[in-house]
């Protein structure tokens, strides 16, 4: 599973601008990364109206993707609130790391950026999170940064180093297009079999990543 990190902070608090800064230090530093943007609202503007995506859209397609020489984009109408596991299964697995923005909810590591001004308290608990950007100290045992240029680099340090302790890549389940737990010993045992024969397979060199569709009609 690619590692995830979630920056969380109150509307206004400049979590954006902050995700921004640190995905430009991630990229000149060489780690690939996604972002993700969680939002609350029932719709919101993807392509404009008149364009043939749009226009797909209105006619009713469940999924519409538009692709170029350069990138791709896509819509797909889901009629709930996905969680961050059935999200993150879209991404490219190649991807050696991947932020969000918002999930404040979900069990992954955060980044907090506070502002006394916007939201007294914080949103995590201190044990969730990685760090906090914030604009007044803090009586907790987190590393703790202001907004500044300089401290993007000190954050995006802290943040490769932990990308540097995290497990390889594991196997991850979906059926029915949700997630399935396994357990240690089943995850374990999938990877090896699978891995195993994939590498067999005539004109696979190396296995780095698979993913297994299957679709059953009845």
């Amino acid at each position: 599973m690619i590692p995830i990190i979630s920056f969380i902070g109150s509307s206004g608090s400049g979590k954006t601008n902050v995700l921004e800064k640190v995905v430009t230090e991630l990229k000149r530093r060489s780690i690939r990364v996604a972002v993700i943007k969680h939002s609350h609202h029932d719709a919101f503007e993807f392509d404009k109206d008149g364009k043939d995506s749009q226009r797909y859209n209105a006619a009713g397609a469940e999924t519409v993707i538009v692709s170029g020489p350069q990138e791709l984009m896509l819509t797909q109408k889901t009629g709930r609130d996905l969680s961050i596991d059935e999200v993150t299964r879209l991404i490219d697995p190649d991807i050696d790391l991947i932020l969000t923005e918002g999930f404040k909810n979900a069990a992954t590591p955060k980044i907090e950026v506070h502002r006394k001004v916007v939201e007294p308290k914080l949103l995590a608990e201190p044990e969730q999170l990685l760090a906090v950007i914030t604009d007044e100290p803090l009586d907790i045992k987190v590393p703790q940064f202001d907004a500044s240029v300089n401290n993007t680099v000190a954050l995006t340090d802290l943040i490769e180093r932990w990308l540097s302790d995290q497990p390889e890549k594991e196997i991850v389940l979906f059926v029915n297009k949700k997630p399935v737990p396994l357990n240690p010993f089943v995850r374990d045992f999938m990877t090896r079999t699978l891995k195993g024969m994939f590498s067999s397979l005539k004109g696979v060199s190396r296995v780095k990543n698979f993913q297994v569709f299957s679709r059953d009609k009845s």
